[in-house]
């Protein structure tokens, strides 16, 4: 029996792709087409994080550098809600300085995919994180 593809978008795993560049939005949505996953996209860590506190999603993809909130600021303020502290994080980032892993590392992220993304490692990771 073949299941319409609505309904496994409907059942789907949620991740949410924070980065205030479309481009960048739109090629994590492009990578993630191959898995069953359900996904929605916000510009920055304001509209994240009103996001993720209106329906809890299963992942998020952060983006660091961004306006009005950082990745490593909605990371902080997540980890600091005890019903949203355990949502795994994978950050997105073009940063590779030591004390940015550190940072992250410190706010509980153990995650990271650096800028260009590889598809594969991409999909390695989401996969992983989702029990898949």
């Amino acid at each position: 029996m073949v299941i319409p593809q609505a309904q496994l978008k409907a059942n789907a795993p949620r991740v949410l792709l924070v980065d205030d560049h479309e481009q960048n939005l739109e090629l994590l949505e492009a990578y993630l087409e191959e898995l069953n996953v359900a996904t929605a996209t916000a510009a920055d860590g304001v509209d994240a994080l009103r996001q993720i506190q209106a329906s809890k999603p299963d992942l998020i993809l952060l983006d660091v550098m961004m306006p009005r909130m950082s990745g490593f600021q909605l990371a902080q303020k997540l980890k600091a809600d005890a019903a949203l502290k355990n949502i795994p994080i994978i950050m997105v980032t073009a940063l590779g300085e030591e004390s940015d892993v550190e940072r992250a590392r410190d706010l509980g992220i153990g995650d990271f995919v650096t800028k260009p993304v590889n598809k594969v490692d991409l999909l390695n990771r989401v996969r992983a994180h989702l029990g898949r």
